[in-house]
């Protein structure tokens, strides 16, 4: 027994620590440049995490240590062209997600998102993959309904009082219409004209449980968690009842009026849906795996393309942008067909400026090196290195690629250098890169050009003057998502006929 004395147990454990802090000090990430305490400790980065300021800190170690930089024991990340196609693209995507993917299963059910490794995903994102393509949103029952809804954005700034809107309600709303068109319709939203399905749309943009959500991953046993309710230091569980609902009564719906056959005319999901796709016998996915898919994209399409119209729409409205709205407006009003929403050179560079400064996933995408270990741009790293790139900083960090990175210029995107034009355009990872990459790009970028189309052409966009404190649109991270801190944006529209007129 005396072998177990406190003195032996003291030393045994400092013999331990020694070892692990030896290990540590040989392992292959000391090499890679960054803080000291990041070689030994997680800590940091967690502390940034719960802070909402993960993207700000790691943009800033780069800015200080360079294209690679060590984030924590077993975890770098990278800011470089080669980094960014050996990791997402050049062994086709052979890089698997991390567990940190396990956040985003719906109904406790795993999603192509959630899933990690890399056959399993390619099963599931062929089932789905026709559905996001840009020929099939370019049909016309799916591109008109977000031209009912861009209408119905326009008809909500023109009727405000003042004329003054909370932009980060109505483009959320109108997010939320826009993708529960194409995923279920006729049982999609119509957030921006009936309060309750307004509801539904705060329900999933308010959650505030990204701390809980953290300690839960961090800590699986819960006791952390529960400590920290205990001492009342954590918000809410992440309880978003209506918006489950809303995914489930149009599942079970139309899997009801398929069931029966005899009932011609009965209410089903439209053909272009998403819905209608995963509802196909042949591919035998059960009904919570319906309805899994069916949230995870509705939760993403809400969050993601109504942040970035949030914060583009913001960004022209200050005052330094009024030149590039009147030049957009010239661009729209020589092209008025109604019809037309692509093609219009203006409008895409405002647009791609728009993801490139508040891209709709600005965080690292982690992954793990694979088998055997991998060089990634010159730095070798083990297998089980968790590895990754973020969008935020792909688009500002070479400045001799991406000139004066935080001003806001359209122009960049014009053409004038093919060449320069080529690289920016290997960089732009706002919607990933690779077989991972975003399946909904094509269905997001109709959205945002259709609203900017809309709103651009009726009205000119300024800071409405409330009275109030400005609102903070600095970036608050959410996960992986981000979103402007106060969650409000109030615009003042005026409309350009009128203003002409004078």
């Amino acid at each position: 027994m005396a072998l177990f004395t406190p003195p032996v147990l003291v030393g045994a454990v400092l013999v331990a620590a020694l070892v692990w802090l030896v290990a540590r000090l040989r392992s292959a990430d000391a090499a890679v440049p960054g803080p000291a305490l990041n070689l030994v400790s997680s800590l940091p980065l967690k502390y940034h995490e719960f802070r909402g300021n993960r993207t700000q800190y790691i943009h800033q170690l780069h800015r200080t240590y360079g294209s690679v930089v060590r984030l924590a024991p077993g975890e770098v990340a990278f800011a470089s062209l080669p980094a960014l196609k050996e990791i997402y693209m050049s062994h086709g995507s052979g890089y698997d997600k991390t567990a940190f993917y396990h956040l985003f299963r719906q109904y406790g059910t795993p999603t192509m998102f959630s899933t990690l490794d890399k056959q399993t995903h390619s099963q599931r994102r062929r089932l789905l993959a026709d559905r996001y393509a840009n020929s099939h949103v370019l049909k016309q029952d799916a591109l008109d309904g977000i031209r009912a809804r861009a209408h119905n954005f326009t008809a909500a700034a023109a009727r405000a009082p003042n004329q003054t809107l909370d932009t980060y309600i109505a483009l959320h709303s109108y997010a939320f219409d826009g993708v529960t068109h194409h995923l279920f319709h006729p049982f999609g939203s119509n957030a921006l004209q009936d309060a309750r399905d307004e509801a539904v749309m705060r329900e999933v943009s308010f959650d505030n449980s990204l701390a809980r959500r953290l300690l839960e991953y961090y800590f699986p046993s819960g006791l952390p968690a529960k400590v920290a309710d205990k001492l009342g230091l954590l918000p809410p569980a992440r309880s978003i009842p209506r918006a489950k609902q809303i995914v489930l009564d149009a599942v079970d719906t139309t899997l009801n009026s398929a069931a029966e056959q005899q009932k011609e005319g009965g209410p089903r999901a439209a053909e272009f849906t998403l819905l209608a796709r995963l509802q196909d016998p042949a591919l035998g996915l059960t009904r919570m795996q319906m309805a899994a898919e069916c949230m995870d994209h509705m939760a993403a399409g809400i969050e993601t393309t109504g942040d970035v119209l949030c914060w583009l729409m913001w960004q022209l409205s200050l005052p330094s942008c009024r030149g590039i709205q009147d030049r957009l407006y010239a661009e729209l009003r020589d092209n008025s067909d109604p019809a037309k929403y692509d093609g219009l050179p203006y409008l895409h560079a405002v647009l791609k400026e728009g993801l490139r400064m508040f891209p709709s996933i600005p965080m690292s995408l982690p992954r793990h090196v694979p088998a055997g270990g991998r060089v990634i741009d010159g730095t070798w790293l083990p297998e089980g290195t968790i590895v990754s790139c973020q969008p935020y900083t792909m688009h500002r960090f070479e400045e001799d690629i991406f000139p004066l990175p935080d001003t806001f210029s359209p122009d960049r995107w014009l053409g004038a250098d093919p060449e320069k034009d080529a690289e920016m355009n290997r960089r732009f990872f706002a919607f990933s890169n690779g077989g991972r990459g975003c399946l909904g790009k094509h269905l997001a970028m109709a959205e945002m050009k259709l609203l900017l189309r809309d709103v651009y052409m009726q009205f000119e966009t300024v800071l409405a003057d409330t009275g109030d404190k400005p609102a903070d649109m600095s970036m608050s991270d959410q996960i992986i998502s981000a979103r402007p801190k106060d969650q409000t944006c109030k615009l003042k529209f005026i409309p350009r006929i009128k203003k002409e007129s004078v």
